[in-house]
């Protein structure tokens, strides 16, 4: 069966599918209620911070097929907040509705191995192995170097399923302690700092792109974003120019954030890729014309692309665990722009909202 056969730009009124029902998700149903659409929302939590703020909802898991297929049957168009979606999943939502991106993102983003392989042939990134086993992770290891990471092929996000491979390192413990049967095991980087880009492409190829960001992260999670990064003018159009060929590499229509990271010696590496809303791109919500998730809004929807142009730099502050009790304190403070995500139960490492601050422009420099 093809897919509906709709107009795009999508008219005001339509429905945007949503696979995923976290705070990207939640954030992008409120961007596109500004322009006139309707969200649903598919996701196996009863109680998903999207749902909330959503026009639908089906909770199903994502590998329900009969749900998939009412789902697709229901909307104009799908996406997804985050990548790990089952393959037959994505095959089949793509016979019943326009899916942006499209399976290819989806796939070398929700794979590290396959995601290293894709990005090398466009930009450098760190050395790294695939492993299978204790044995291969000491051959590896042996090989590239130590200290090292081994992170799972798939599904680890925010430090989940990574182990620091040290030079004393027990490798059987290390193997054990990654808990999946396909690892990677990429080399340290003499790390100066982290930066992102994040890019949107319309259905007809045509570009905004936001300003390169610096990341700092706290045990593996993102806690401080600083816009605009303080960068060399060549390497800053550097990191936009590989952002834009690993985007037209994947033929992606949507919105796609870059690691990367700055090396002491002035190289760039790419880290990893996210087609979707970022955590790095969260500033964009009150610095630019254009928010990161009412571009992401636009490009899956087929309307004109935004103005991105910061009209302020900006500091975004994750509030992780127990960080958001001091929301009352926020709401007081006149300088935070505090965005909640409606998350009923706080727990250690876990996103609960940010708060963004704005400056003058040239305020890092």
């Amino acid at each position: 069966m093809a897919p509906k056969n709709k107009t795009h730009p999508l008219q005001p009124g339509s429905t945007i599918g949503i696979m995923g029902g976290g705070q990207l998700g939640r954030m992008t149903a409120l961007a596109a209620g500004k322009l006139g659409y309707r969200c649903h929302i598919f996701c196996p939590d009863a109680n998903s911070p999207a749902a909330e703020v959503s026009a639908a909802v089906t909770v199903a898991p994502y590998a329900d097929m009969d749900a998939l297929k009412t789902f697709g049957e229901a909307v104009d168009v799908v996406t997804f907040e985050f990548e790990n979606i089952p393959h037959e999943s994505v095959q089949l939502l793509t016979e019943h509705a326009v899916v942006r991106p499209g399976w290819r993102s989806l796939a070398v983003a929700q794979d590290r191995l396959v995601e290293k392989d894709f990005i090398n042939d466009i930009a450098p990134t760190t050395p790294y192995r695939r492993v299978e086993s204790a044995a291969e992770l000491e051959a590896a290891a042996t090989e590239i170097g130590k200290p090292a990471v081994l992170k799972t092929a798939r599904m680890g996000y925010d430090g989940k399923g990574q182990v620091l491979i040290a030079p004393d390192c027990d490798y059987a413990a290390a193997w054990a302690e990654m808990g999946a049967k396909v690892g990677i095991l990429e080399a340290f980087v003499k790390l100066e700092r982290e930066i992102s880009v994040i890019v949107a492409r319309s259905p007809g190829g045509g570009w905004a792109t936001y300003p390169p960001v610096e990341n700092r992260h706290v045990n593996h999670i993102l806690d401080t974003t600083i816009a605009p990064a303080v960068l060399p003018t060549e390497m800053a159009a550097d990191a936009i120019r590989i952002a834009h060929e690993i985007a037209d590499g994947l033929d992606l229509v949507g919105l796609l954030a870059v690691e990367m990271f700055v090396t002491r010696d002035g190289e760039l590496l790419v880290n990893e890729i996210a087609p979707r809303p970022h955590n790095s791109g969260h500033w964009t919500m009150d610095a630019c014309p254009t928010s990161q998730f009412e571009q992401f809004v636009r490009a899956v929807c087929g309307l004109p692309l935004g103005d991105v142009t910061p009209h302020h730099d900006a500091e975004m502050k994750n509030l992780i665990g127990s960080a958001v009790n001091g929301w009352a304190d926020l709401m007081s403070d006149a300088g935070a722009h505090l965005h909640l995500y409606g998350k009923r139960e706080v727990r250690d490492g876990r996103k609960m909202g940010h708060v963004n601050r704005l400056y003058p422009r040239g305020h890092w420099k």
